[in-house]
């Protein structure tokens, strides 16, 4: 009896080795009868251009340190809602696709200068409070000038400072489009745009500590010629690149916006493009966006945005070609947002336009 209960044993024991080696077989040849089926791969969060609309011209991006909120604030408009002219729109946004009206930065126009519409806000988180650097102007105004206001939250209410200058104090013709830069706890404003003038261009100046003021209007400092308005800059791996709009901003359909880039080793400049050339000559820069037969007039962008990808965002107005216009007769200057790429040290936006079909949003956790 013992031995048969042995041999019973052995032959189980065997059976069990051979039906195992079975199943490892069959694993291996189920494995190479063709690839691996992925699992699901996670979902791609996609937008399609304008991400807000009808009008958020000249826009301005701060995103909040406390919340991650992005907040837009973009030139003075009446939108053909029945709202009137309203005086800086903001809007809020988690992720730069989608966006929420806010309000506006002023209840009422600020009483420096006799008349105008408030253009190209530049809002920066300075020191724990918003500081929003506005131009007053009219169109063909012969003293247009630059005012700063500030907050404590990025949705105000903003509350004027006064002016910091005007054309004719500084001497620079059409002083609007503000741009602030801070750099070793020095601040400069940057601004100017188009005209003909000898003392036409894109200028530079020192702020005082306080960001409120300009000490010396003397001190001013030339970096681009009379044909560029709404310069940003960007400082990346030891350049400043200079980013400034062309052409007609405001025309609907029939404009002609464009943006070109230029790039120093020094903020001063001289701003060079790619060709080599002093972009404080007219005619110089090197293309970066323009219009195609989706969207026309693209220009005025903010700063760069750089997502949790690390992936550089240009964000921008651009004006539909089959809606020109809105009911008041305003020119549809519609948020923009399209990716930014490095190649050969210079920015590049894929095809030279703004995009027309679905893409893949910035990143933000």
């Amino acid at each position: 009896m013992m031995k048969i209960s042995m041999k019973t044993t052995t032959v189980r024991s065997s059976v069990l080795v051979v039906l195992i080696l079975v199943a490892i077989a069959c694993s291996k040849s189920s494995n190479n009868d063709g690839p691996e089926v992925p699992g699901p791969e996670p979902e791609v969060t996609r937008y399609t251009n304008p991400v807000f609309e009808p009008i958020l011209a000249d826009p301005s991006v701060v995103r909040d340190p406390q919340t991650g909120f992005f907040y837009a604030y973009g030139t003075e408009d009446n939108w053909g809602d029945g709202q009137g002219s309203r005086l800086i729109p903001i809007l809020r946004s988690a992720d730069l696709v989608n966006w929420t009206v806010m309000g506006n930065a002023f209840t009422a126009k600020p009483t420096w200068k006799d008349n105008g519409w408030l253009w190209a806000p530049e809002v920066v988180h300075v020191n724990g409070r918003y500081y929003m650097y506005y131009a007053y102007s009219t169109w063909g105004d012969p003293n247009p000038g630059i005012g700063v206001a500030l907050a404590e939250n990025p949705t105000g209410p903003f509350v004027d400072h006064g002016k910091l200058f005007t054309s004719q104090e500084i001497d620079v013709p059409n002083s609007i489009d503000p741009f602030y830069f801070e750099e070793d706890g020095q601040k400069y404003l940057f601004w100017g745009s188009f005209s003909d003038a000898p003392t036409q261009g894109t200028y530079g100046v020192l702020l005082a500590d306080d960001g409120l003021s300009v000490p010396d209007f003397s001190r001013k400092f030339k970096i681009a010629a009379g044909d560029f308005e709404a310069v940003m800059i960007h400082k990346r791996e030891g350049f400043y690149y200079f980013f400034g709009s062309k052409g007609s901003c405001c025309e609907g359909a029939n404009s002609q916006y464009h943006v070109l880039v230029a790039r120093s080793t020094d903020l001063a400049g001289p701003y060079l493009d790619k060709n080599g050339d002093d972009i404080s000559e007219r005619g110089k820069g090197t293309l970066l966006i323009e219009g195609n037969n989706v969207f026309v007039g693209p220009g005025h962008n903010a700063r760069l945005i750089t997502d949790d990808n690390s992936t550089d965002w240009f964000i921008y107005h651009g004006i539909d070609r089959s809606r020109g216009t809105v009911s008041s007769g305003a020119s549809r200057r519609m948020l923009m947002l399209d990716r930014i790429t490095w190649r050969d040290g210079w920015p590049a936006i894929a095809g030279g336009t703004p995009s027309t079909s679905p893409q893949e949003a910035p990143v933000f956790q």
